[in-house]
Parts: structure tokens; sequence; C-alpha cells
């Protein structure tokens, strides 16, 4: 996103849901205030910190992690109605005249509920609207799992406050899961170390969900950067797949 506003492109951030299942401190939530209006305060710090222009929410409830009763809830996002949703999606998209949306991938990443109907649901709206380029924001997942065998990971317990064998038992909670896309399916490969600090300030604004202690924040910034410093993207229906990926997705607008 900053990458495309330093280029003269409009960024529009479309949160689908409002946050409200979680936890958090309860000294976070000022009196008065529930967490989804947290939440909605914090992401629009994180989308200022990403150079975005315009913030907008589908409307939907939190549904939570997976297989949570919180699932059930007739209003949370999991059980919207894919054409309705993807119709207040693409009316945005209509009124931006948007050539690019980018979606979760068809696991949502790491099988969140309101990832994976983020991707149905954003498919469906640049059918409805026309918008010309789906792009598939995904990870590496071959990298992903070199990344979690690293020794890096021990190093790591010298830097934060986890212990060796807390960093340990992530580790392999980390490298069980079948995250992302095989790499032989991704598209695009692009460098955004240039800005994994604004990456970080984004992060750091979710303070209700990412406390200053947690691993994301207190990694070095070489591992940060080595962690971050790379988007992995499926551009849908392209033919171009696989190594060598290409690295510019605003290229297609050229």
């Amino acid at each position: 996103m900053v990458i495309g506003a330093r280029r003269g492109h409009r960024i529009v951030l479309v949160c689908a849901t409002d946050g409200a299942v979680g936890e958090a401190h309860p000294d976070m939530i000022p009196e008065g205030e529930t967490l989804a209006d947290v939440r909605a305060r914090e992401l629009a710090a994180a989308a200022d910190e990403l150079s975005v222009s315009r913030l907008e929410f589908l409307g939907y409830r939190d549904s939570g992690m997976e297989n949570t009763p919180t699932n059930d809830d007739p209003d949370c996002f999991w059980q919207a109605d894919v054409e309705e949703a993807a119709e207040r999606l693409a009316r945005i998209l209509r009124e931006e005249q948007a050539d690019i949306v980018t979606i979760y991938d068809p696991i949502g990443g790491y099988n969140h509920p309101d990832h994976i109907q983020v991707h149905r649901v954003g498919r469906r709206a640049a059918e409805l609207a026309g918008t010309p380029h789906v792009f598939e924001s995904t990870m590496n997942r071959e990298q992903m799992k070199s990344f979690g065998e690293d020794p890096a990971w021990a190093e790591m317990a010298e830097d934060t406050d986890r212990s060796a064998d807390e960093l340990e038992a992530e580790r392999n909670e980390f490298l069980e899961q079948d995250l992302g896309t095989p790499a032989a399916d991704i598209t695009h490969a692009v460098d955004v170390t240039g800005v994994v600090a604004e990456k970080k300030a984004a992060m750091a604004a979710h303070a209700s969900q990412i406390t200053e202690d947690s691993i994301f924040l207190t990694l070095p910034d070489d591992a940060f950067a080595m962690a971050f410093g790379q988007e992995w993207y499926v551009h849908y229906g392209s033919s171009q797949q696989g190594a060598p990926y290409l690295d510019d997705i605003y290229a297609v607008l050229d």
C-alpha cells in the first residue's frame, strides 16, 4: 500500500468486520466504549501509517478464530451471504473505479474464517464491479517452512522476554501448519524492505492485538525485515506462475 501511494495511486482499505471478538486488557477499553470501538480506532491509525486515502467497513461482526462458537453468529462475516457481501464491496470498487483489488488466498493465510470469506467475497465483488485485476495476498509455503527451521528461532530468545522453550513450542506449532501457497503457484514476489518501518508502525497501531512485547514487535530489525520484507501474490487468472517471479503488482496498470 505504501509503495502504491508513493507512486501516486489512490489506496482504499476495506475492512469486513468490527474486530469485536478477541481478547484485550480491560485497561485498553475506555469506559463507555467497546472492543469494536477500540479496534476501529486502531485500524484508522494503522491506515494512516500505510498512506491509505479511504477506509471503509462492510459492517459485519467478527467471526473469531476457526472452530469457535462465534463462527455460528448469524451476524458474523463467516455466515454472511456471499452475494450480498460482494455487492457491498462492489459498490466501493465501482465508486473508486478500482483497477486492482487485493484479497486473501483461498485458505485465508492460516484458515481464519473471515480471511477465507474475504477471498470468496473479494473474487465475486471483482466480477460484479468489473475490476480487472485480482491479487491474492499469500505466503510462500516453502519459504515459511524454511524460516521456521532457521536457527534464528533459538537466537531470538536473547532478544525477547520469551524463553527458549516457549520459542521452540511456537516454532513447532508454526511448522505443523500448511500456511500460504506452494511456491510453484505464486506469480509475484515483491520486495518491500524499503517500507518495513511503516509495516511495523502499522502493526504497533493495533495495540489491543499486538502488544509491545509481541514477538512481531520485539524482533530485531534484520529479523523483522527477513520475516516481513517480501510480499507474495497470486495474480488471479494469470498464466505467469512460479519462478522467476514478477516483482511489481502495479505493472499491470502500465
